[in-house]
């Protein structure tokens, strides 16, 4: 018994399929990319000699028409090949044993709707392909703050400055809700905050093409948000989904970092006043203390003080035991990899006039040259801004801290700290610092 099994990829949908999924007892397998030369040459040497049974997965496969699918099905029921479609409900077996094409087509009418629809979908799916290979925009309307140009994205004159804002507002405050109030406030302009975490992370503004399988392309049209903005946009990101809700921007630098050793309850910045007198009092209480009575507050200037001073005895130490990479090493090899693919690219031109590559493959290696260095920028985006070891010695300088803001204190918390621990004892209490590594 011989046994054949033919697959058929288009290279701008789908790869080649693992031949293990064939099984073991198949003797040969056709194989196509793109063109269909190895069915014709399966169909020429069956007529030679027949095989008993040929596997496919999709009666599709065999052509780009129903005309050239029922031709080519005619062809192997006549050469007496018995055709298994693995994926679809097909059998030339439960076929009448008449050969003549009217019966074969009667028993096809089952499938042709099916057949009919994959046609038409995937010849939509190559249009869409064919247009991610000319970095062309996908279908549907421009993101606000762009309008749809010949070939791609053009900005918005009217509505780019409103997105720039939210930007620069994200990156002050780093409060997502309060940039989203602001554009409200400021331009009228009306977005959910869950459409302002999409604009965020959206490719399209920081000059890249997004696709619906996922790969992105760098580089196609100007873009709102520069490499360095969107980097520190995604560190902010991940640093707020560690804090309890609404204390992204709060004024204090230490809101959303304390935590009560007793009771385990996240305390909260509150300010008091006394009659009459302009002077505030700020301390740090437990939001949801169970115990009766409550734990005590603590005065918010003495927690700040010992912060900063146990930060400066203990962050050198931890940064040291860690095993940190070279990142300058990393940024290097990532940079050059990149060069590497951009020099590969601005030789294609030279190869496809040479006649060493046809267009279509020349633009199929210049999508997947244009991907890679996409995920080679997200990579090198995703590595932290400066060297850990070199920033632990600036700021184990208690003078580094009493010349900053409470909003740039709150911005190297952060950066360093997950949480602070308040320890009790008695009427005394101690700080333990948790790093974010």
């Amino acid at each position: 018994m011989k046994i054949i099994a033919y697959s058929y990829s288009d290279p701008l949908l789908e790869s080649v399929p693992d031949p293990a999924v064939w099984g073991w007892e198949v003797d040969r397998i056709y194989q196509d990319l793109g063109g269909r030369q190895q069915l014709l040459q399966l169909l020429d040497e069956c007529l030679a000699e027949p095989a008993d049974y040929l596997l496919i997965q999709r009666l599709e496969e065999l052509g780009d028409s129903l005309a050239e699918i029922s031709d080519r099905l005619l062809q192997i029921e006549a050469m007496g090949v018995q055709l298994i479609a693995t994926e679809q409900s097909y059998s030339s077996s439960q076929l009448t044993n008449s050969t003549t094409g009217a019966n074969i087509q009667t028993s096809l009418l089952q499938l042709l709707g099916e057949i009919q629809r994959e046609a038409n979908s995937r010849r939509l799916r190559q249009g869409h392909a064919r247009n991610r290979l000319k970095a062309l925009p996908p279908p549907g309307k421009a993101p606000y703050g762009y309008r749809r140009g010949k070939d791609r994205y053009i900005l918005d004159r009217s509505t780019a400055p409103v997105v720039k804002e939210f930007f620069e507002q994200f990156l002050l405050y780093g409060s997502l809700r309060g940039a989203v109030r602001y554009l409200e406030k400021k331009y009228g302009k009306k977005i959910s905050v869950s459409t302002g975490r999409r604009w965020l992370t959206n490719p399209i503004y920081r000059g890249d093409l997004s696709y619906q399988n996922g790969e992105v392309i760098s580089d196609t049209h100007s873009p709102i948000l520069n490499r360095e903005e969107a980097a520190q946009i995604d560190r902010l990101l991940r640093r707020n989904q560690r804090l309890p809700p609404r204390t992204a921007s709060a004024p204090r630098s230490l809101a959303g970092l304390v935590v009560c050793g007793e009771c385990d309850s996240h305390m909260n910045v509150a300010s008091v006043t006394r009659y009459r007198r302009d002077k505030e009092y700020l301390y740090l209480r437990p939001i949801s203390c169970p115990k009766r009575p409550k734990c005590r507050a603590i005065a918010y200037e003495k927690v700040l003080e010992q912060t900063i001073q146990t930060i400066c005895q203990e962050l050198p130490r931890a940064v040291a035991g860690m095993n940190v990479p070279n990142l300058d090493g990393v940024k290097q090899s990532l940079t050059s990899q990149i060069a590497k693919n951009q020099d590969i690219l601005t030789q294609l031109p030279t190869l496809t006039v040479s006649g060493v590559l046809d267009s279509e493959t020349a633009d199929l290696r210049a999508y997947k040259l244009r991907t890679e260095i996409s995920q080679l920028r997200s990579r090198m985006a995703a590595l932290p801004p400066v060297n850990l070891k070199a920033i632990a010695q600036a700021v184990s300088i208690p003078q580094f801290w009493s010349d900053l803001s409470e909003s740039e204190r709150r911005f190297y918390f952060r950066e360093f700290i997950q949480q602070i621990k308040i320890n009790r004892q008695d009427k005394t209490w101690q700080l333990q610092l948790i790093f974010i590594f």
